[in-house]
């Protein structure tokens, strides 16, 4: 996002837990690098399927670098009147999704990175 909306964005979400409804985003991408995929997620207590939920995507491009999307986010956020923001510190894994753009159980043939990763280190998995 551009650094204006994705610090005000850091900056709520350094705030902590101010109650409900809370707006979650998650970032997504082939590999650490960039961002080609964003969920931003509305929840209205613990434990709760999303009341609303959007997704962003690109072709390749960070999109955490896109002011417009950036705009975009924060309004979704205001329109939903998220009291509290919790966001990813990094990129959480694959963009696609298992059972949608490939089988469930295997691995992302478009992205091998993050084949045998741990989606929330990065870090490589030890095969047993």
């Amino acid at each position: 996002m551009a650094k204006r909306r994705k610090g005000e964005l850091t900056r709520r979400a350094r705030k902590g837990f101010r109650g409900y409804p809370v707006a979650t985003i998650a970032f997504y991408g082939t590999d650490q690098r960039a961002a080609t995929k964003i969920a931003v997620g509305i929840l209205l207590a613990d434990d709760s399927d999303p009341v609303a939920l959007e997704r962003w995507y690109s072709d390749g491009k960070d999109l955490r670098k896109d002011p417009a999307v950036g705009e975009e986010i924060r309004a979704f956020i205001e329109k939903h009147e998220a009291k509290s923001v919790v966001m990813a510190d990094g990129i959480m894994g694959c963009p696609h999704e298992e059972g949608v753009d490939y089988p469930v159980g295997e691995v992302c043939p478009q992205c091998p990175y993050w084949a045998n990763r741990d989606r929330f280190t990065g870090e490589l998995l030890t095969e047993n």
